[in-house]
């Protein structure tokens, strides 16, 4: 369904674009060409005021601020990213690199991944970790969970059958990597099913551990789970085994124009790890996330 819909967002605005240029470019050529732009690119605007609310709004966050150099590059790594994820990969290439469960014996005794997508997202958001999981031969699964505007508690059921199914395949425990809104999905997940011991790590990319301030203009049930402060956080954490969050490793940005303020994305106990000049969406693709990440996979193998 969520490809359907960026589908369609995707050629609304190829199409209404086209229709602005053509209208114009006879009598009015300079309107024709400024129009569309605006309408193709206008997004980038949009981008550039989440930058700006992160620098004001973040005075006083214990993290280190962002210089607008850093802010500056990370705006335009978000230009450059957000369109190959958002109007390409997930509406249009969502399964082109399907999972990866066996045949046994070339997956065996390798430990695998679960993938979990964030908000407004599905599958396709990890195509390059699949290629590079594909050429590792490694197992994987991604989810595309839904309900797309539902509540976070009801990915659980979701995120168990992947956790069970790679298991089954490889043997071993899942490494679990974790975009946004997936982090917290997993971590209902964790509470639901008690589930420490059948993942072996998991990984968090800009993750809203303590919400964010973004999240009071989202109206679906989701994004009000992710409002700072909000009682869904709080009740993440009730009766938590010790030493849950030592499973952790929560990597957050200081020019994260999703999730701020940024101390949010980390986890007390957990392995935090802070990036810099790389936005919500291009931190997930970062070479040294990545790299770190993958490298688990050597960890502990059978």
């Amino acid at each position: 369904m969520l490809a359907n819909i960026q589908k369609l967002i995707t050629l609304c605005l190829a199409a209404f674009a086209a229709a602005w240029f053509a209208a114009f470019q006879n009598n009015q050529p300079g309107l024709a060409c400024l129009g569309a732009i605006a309408i193709i690119f206008g997004y980038t605007v949009i981008l550039a005021a989440e930058f700006v609310l992160l620098k004001l709004l973040s005075q006083g966050d214990k993290v280190d601020q962002p210089t607008w150099n850093e802010l500056l590059s990370a705006w335009w790594g978000e230009v450059t990213t957000t369109p190959m994820i958002f109007c390409w990969r997930q509406p249009f290439q969502s399964n082109a690199i399907p999972d990866v469960l066996g045949p046994k014996e070339t997956v065996s005794g390798r430990r695998g991944v679960v993938f979990i997508h964030g908000f407004f997202c599905n599958r396709g958001f990890w195509t390059p970790w699949y290629q590079r999981l594909q050429a590792k031969g490694h197992a994987f699964v991604g989810l595309s969970m839904v309900p797309v505007l539902g509540s976070i508690d009801h990915y659980v059921p979701q995120i168990d059958q992947a956790v069970t199914s790679v298991t089954a395949a490889t043997g071993l425990t899942p490494l679990i990597i974790c975009h946004s809104m997936g982090g917290l999905a997993v971590r209902a997940w964790l509470k639901d099913r008690q589930g420490e011991s059948r993942a072996f790590h998991v990984v968090t990319i800009g993750t809203p551990h303590r919400g964010t301030w973004l999240a009071r203009f989202g109206q679906a049930q989701n994004t009000r789970q992710m409002r700072l402060k909000s009682n869904w956080h709080t009740d993440l954490d009730t009766d938590m085994p010790v030493g849950r969050h030592r499973l952790f490793t929560c990597w957050y940005s200081s020019s994260d124009n999703i999730v701020f303020p940024c101390a949010t994305a980390t986890l007390p106990g957990a392995d935090n790890r802070i990036i810099k000049s790389f936005a919500h969406v291009e931190m997930a693709f970062a070479p040294q996330v990545m790299r770190a990440t993958l490298a688990l996979l050597d960890k502990n193998e059978a």
